[in-house]
C-alpha cells in the first residue's frame, strides 16, 4: 500500500478541527446560559487552549494538536477537548502491537505512521448530570488504515431515561450505514468499557469500534462523522435536563468513588492511554480524561 491518502488525510483533520470547535462552542454556551441551579451565580467558565506538539527521537518536528480543556466552570468542573494530527516512525513496541492486534505485514519494514482524531472527557460539577467521553480518529501507515472511535455515558447517578436517549441519539445517527451497525458497536463498547479487575461496566455504555477498513474509504469516513454528529444532540439535552438539581454530600461522595473507575480504566485499560504515551505525544493531552478529583473507598 503506497502513500496516496494525503487528501484523505487532510479531510479527515479537517472534519476533527471543525467536531471540535463546534464541541467548543456548544459547551461554553452551557456555561454561559446556566442561570438556577446551586451553581447558577458563580462565573462561567472558559476553555484555555494550548498547543501541543509531539518530538520524534532524533528532535524533529512529529506533528501536534490542541488541547482545549474547562476547569471549575458552574457546570463543567474539567473538561478537555483536544484534537491532534501526529505521524512519524513506530517504535518496536508499537509496531508489534499494531501487527499483533490488527495483522498488519511488513511493519518493521516500513514503521512509518500517520494519526488524527478528536478526544473529549467531561467531568461535571452536579452529580446528576453524567460524565462521557467521545472519540474519533483515523490511522494510517503504508500497509493499512483505519477508523476508530465511539462515545460512553459515565453516570454515578443513573436515569434510565437519560441512557435511553443516549443510545437512541446514537442508533439513529447509524442505522442510515445499516441498521446491523448500532446492536454492534453497542456490544463493542459493553466488551471495551469493562473493568475485568471491578467485573463491571465503568458506566452506561454507548458504542465504539476499531479497525474500521471496509475498503471503502468514503463509506467509514461518512460514518465516522455521523459518529461524531451523534455526540451533542445525544449529551447537551442531558447536561440541560440535570444541571439545576440539588444533591447531597452522599451524591457528591458517589460521584467522587465513580471517578475513581474511570481513572482506573484508563490508566490500566484504555488503548489510546497507551498509545498516547508511547509514541511521545503531550502526557498533558494524553492524561487529559483524568478527573480532577476522586476517592477510594
Amino acid at each position: 500500500m503506497t502513500d496516496s491518502f494525503e487528501t484523505e488525510k487532510a479531510r479527515a483533520a479537517a472534519w476533527f478541527r471543525q467536531l471540535r470547535d463546534e464541541i467548543v462552542e456548544a459547551f461554553e454556551t452551557l456555561e454561559q446560559d446556566h442561570s438556577d441551579g446551586p451553581l447558577a451565580e458563580a462565573a462561567p467558565g472558559a476553555f484555555e487552549v494550548t498547543e501541543t506538539t509531539r518530538m520524534s527521537e532524533d528532535g524533529s518536528d512529529a506533528g501536534g494538536g490542541l488541547m482545549s480543556v474547562m476547569r471549575g466552570g458552574r457546570v463543567f468542573e474539567k473538561v478537555g477537548v483536544n484534537i491532534s494530527t501526529v505521524y512519524g516512525t513506530l517504535g518496536t513496541r508499537a509496531q508489534g502491537a499494531m501487527a499483533a492486534r490488527k495483522g498488519i505485514p511488513g511493519m518493521a519494514e516500513d514503521p512509518r505512521f500517520w494519526a488524527s482524531g478528536i478526544s473529549l472527557v467531561a467531568h461535571m460539577q452536579n452529580p446528576h448530570v453524567p460524565a462521557v467521553h467521545m472519540n474519533t480518529r483515523m490511522f494510517w501507515t503504508p500497509h493499512a488504515w483505519w477508523f476508530g472511535g465511539g462515545s460512553d455515558l459515565n453516570p454515578c447517578l443513573e436515569y434510565d431515561a437519560d441512557t435511553a436517549h443516549f443510545h437512541d441519539t446514537q442508533r439513529r445517527h447509524l442505522d442510515p450505514h445499516g441498521t446491523d451497525l448500532y446492536p454492534r458497536l453497542k456490544t463493542w463498547a459493553d466488551e471495551y468499557f469493562y473493568i475485568p479487575h471491578r467485573n463491571r461496566a465503568r458506566g452506561v455504555g454507548g458504542i465504539f469500534m476499531d479497525d474500521r477498513n471496509t475498503g471503502d474509504w468514503e463509506a467509514d469516513f461518512a460514518l465516522t462523522k455521523d459518529i461524531g454528529r451523534a455526540f451533542l444532540p445525544a449529551y447537551v439535552p442531558l447536561v440541560r435536563k440535570r444541571r439545576a438539581s440539588e444533591w447531597s454530600e452522599q451524591d457528591k461522595q458517589a460521584q467522587l468513588v465513580h471517578r475513581g473507575l474511570y481513572a482506573e480504566y484508563n490508566l490500566v485499560y484504555d488503548r489510546g492511554t497507551k498509545f498516547g504515551l508511547e509514541t511521545g505525544h503531550n502526557a498533558d493531552a494524553v492524561l487529559m480524561s483524568l478527573p480532577p478529583l476522586a476517592m477510594w473507598t
